[in-house]
């Protein structure tokens, strides 16, 4: 993400800052968790445990959640402040149809436990009988159809994860972003990658037994007997699949994603189904033309569907339909899934709260009307005023850096400051509401909710194709702790749950406002010009803009950051995929240096005030550190290094050694842990 979020030091004191430091004990300063600092150690040795090293000693992660840092914190209070507002219309007695007796009704029938018990594992009948009734490979063909979602995102969520065998994307057309075309990418996993199924470490052998184990549980919790010889089979099946999924990274590709299939090709490239049958059940009757995100996947998969006995298949379609709408079901189906996705996957020793759960899953069917209330609630006019203008000095920043580059040619300058010029930055919410009136949602229905919200958000999405762009969509709701860059859209969207504290705080120096949230306004301008970004022109075409020099430049620029991370070892033996993080932290680098730019513009060449000793530089560079504040669990953050775009936020803070400006803000020298030579210091933008 594109999205923002997604987190052992010496014992050393630096001399050159102590006098400048307030002392251990001090009084907390708006915006400086001060006491959250360990100045035992070094800046320019860990600067993350500089700025966080004594929160994380003390900091429990909760008992329901894999990791805990600054995003949860926030997630929590619009958490809380969400379930204030869908209970509030849930009680407001708002006509039937209405948006607002929609999320009421929505809330309150995944709350209400007693009555989804007492209909036991009756509403999921429909589907096992549906799965029941498949008598052949044409059968198996329509009913697979049924299961594809528009769950997957390419380019802006970089979500390439669908539990069902295929996902779709409806996003514009990357040779042709006039038009919309329909984006198909692998799944069928229940593990969240294929490492999981084919790594031969200990570690992950423990994790295959155990979500063997899940299988056998669930299958029989779904009515089969002779659950554990299913799900062996079932088993086989998924690693199956998984040999022939593309990997994290080749799926990160955009060259080697962008693949365009017509619909008579897929009878020939990838044999097996019968993909007419999936097309009509799927509701895919008019497109010609398709893009196959991982073309040998659907090669190896969809011979799969032909090679493998029918009853493996049924067998694991009954799994996958039960583990999807596990917390609608009766309790015991909750309590297995979040015995091997809670605890195995995650660590976790105890499940989400219900109210929680309750408000993302409203928040997924129904997300535009909840932020209507939200915005109109917690976003006043003047903190977008103050967002945008914040906007606006990090465009200046990136602006005045594209001129200022002196190994950018001319020709490929022109065009970048042409991308930058048309780049829509949407704040806080959408210029216009989504429409839900085509959405069900009946009082009592939990499990029938979810299965009407899914429907209903894959056909708003199949609907687009044949349709005009529109450019005013947003890919998050305004109550989202997140942001997000649209490369073929050329736009971003910053929306209004990351505006607030500790992000953006209107009672504190700018200078730290311009360090955290304005690092990740420069972080999603950036990714327009990073490895993926760059390949898009103004208009959103993948089309290479770059002279062969420049573009030589840039991916040398590009190399020395992969080895950078590359070098980072979070665990013994398994270090972060520099080439698989990669434009996250080329957004990183590039955002925090046109951050740092932009803090100076805003004071219009002014210092900044001292705070607590620390000059506006260091306020800056702490902003950032603690903006990436992060404590994760050892399975969540293992699954993290191998499924996930982003490092881990624990890592990210390490970005400041790109800048020369943090090198003097900390008297950082040579031969301290995180100092990088002038030559070695990436400067990307």
């Amino acid at each position: 993400m594109r999205p923002h979020l997604t987190p052992l030091a010496l014992c050393l004191t630096l001399p050159a800052l102590v006098a400048a430091t307030p002392k251990q004990g001090a009084p907390q300063v708006r915006g400086l968790d001060l006491a959250g600092m360990d100045r035992t150690v070094a800046p320019g040795d860990d600067f993350f445990g500089y700025t966080n090293g004594t929160w994380v000693k003390h900091t429990e992660i909760p008992a329901d959640l894999g990791g805990f840092g600054a995003g949860n914190m926030v997630m929590d209070l619009t958490d809380k402040r969400t379930a204030e507002l869908i209970r509030a219309a849930a009680a407001s007695k708002a006509p039937a149809g209405s948006d607002l007796r929609k999320i009421g009704d929505y809330f309150t029938s995944f709350m209400d436990e007693k009555a989804i018990e007492a209909k036991g594992m009756g509403p999921l009948q429909p589907a096992l009988k549906a799965i029941g009734a498949i008598q052949d490979r044409k059968d198996l063909a329509r009913y697979l159809g049924t299961t594809l979602q528009a769950d997957v995102d390419v380019l802006n969520a970089t979500n390439y994860y669908t539990a069902n065998i295929f996902g779709l994307w409806v996003a514009q057309d990357l040779d042709e972003p006039t038009r919309y075309a329909p984006f198909l990418l692998q799944g069928g996993l229940g593990l969240p990658e294929r490492s999981y199924y084919l790594d031969p470490s200990e570690g992950m052998a423990r994790i295959r037994t155990a979500y063997q184990a899940h299988l056998a549980a669930m299958l029989k919790l779904a009515g089969l007997d002779d659950s554990e010889k299913r799900a062996v089979a079932v088993m086989d099946l998924e690693t199956r699949m998984a040999k022939v999924h593309a990997g994290r990274e080749e799926s990160g590709d955009v060259l080697k994603g962008n693949n365009h299939w017509s619909r008579a090709e897929f009878a020939t490239k990838a044999p097996g189904l019968d993909w007419e049958t999936f097309f009509t059940a799927a509701e895919l009757k008019q497109p010609q033309t398709f893009v196959v995100w991982q073309p040998a996947a659907f090669t190896g998969l969809s011979a799969l569907t032909a090679e493998v006995p029918l009853a493996t298949w049924k067998d694991y379609l009954v799994f996958h339909a039960i583990q999807r709408r596990a917390r609608v079901l009766p309790k015991a189906v909750g309590d297995q899934s979040f015995a091997f996705y809670g605890k195995v996957l995650s660590g976790t020793s105890q499940p989400r709260e219900r109210w929680k759960t309750a408000v993302a899953f409203t928040n997924q069917a129904l997300g535009e009307v909840v932020g209507k209330a939200y915005v109109a609630k917690y976003f006043s006019p003047s903190e977008k005023a103050r967002a945008q203008k914040m906007v606006a000095n990090l465009l200046a920043a990136f602006r005045k850096r594209i001129e200022h580059l002196d190994w950018m040619s001319p020709a490929t300058k022109e065009k970048a400051l042409a991308k930058l010029a048309t780049l829509k930055v949407g704040v806080g919410y959408p210029d216009r509401w989504r429409d839900y009136s085509g959405l069900s949602v009946v009082a009592g229905d939990a499990y029938g909710n979810a299965e009407r919200a899914d429907r209903f958000e894959y056909l708003r999405n199949v609907k687009k194709l044949g349709q005009p762009i529109d450019r005013t969509e947003w890919v998050m709701t305004p109550q989202t702790v997140n942001a997000v860059n649209l490369p073929v859209m050329n736009a971003l969207n910053f929306p209004a749950a990351i505006l607030q504290p500790p992000y953006f705080d209107p009672k504190r120096p700018m200078v730290m406002d311009y360090g955290s949230i304005g690092a990740v306004i420069g972080h999603e301008i950036s990714h327009s010009f990073d490895d993926s970004g760059s390949l898009f022109d103004a208009t959103g075409k993948l089309n290479n803009w770059w002279t062969p020099e420049d573009l030589k430049h840039f991916q040398a620029s590009a190399d020395q950051l992969v080895k950078q991370f590359d070098a980072y070892e979070p665990f013994p033996g398994l270090h972060i995929n520099g080439r698989q993080t990669l434009g996250e932290n080329i957004a990183d680098v590039a955002g925090l240096a046109a951050a740092y730019d932009a803090y100076r513009i805003s004071l219009g060449g002014k210092p900044a005030p001292m705070v607590a000793g620390f000059t506006g530089d260091q306020q800056f560079f702490i902003s950032f550190g603690q903006s990436w504040r992060q404590k994760t669990r050892e399975p969540q953050l293992r699954q993290r290094i191998l499924t996930d775009g982003h490092a881990p936020a624990e890592f990210r803070p390490s970005t400041v050694r790109n800048l020369d400006a943090w090198y003097a803000a900390f008297s950082v020298k040579p031969g301290q842990k995180l100092y990088l030579a002038p030559a070695d210091r990436v400067k990307v933008w």
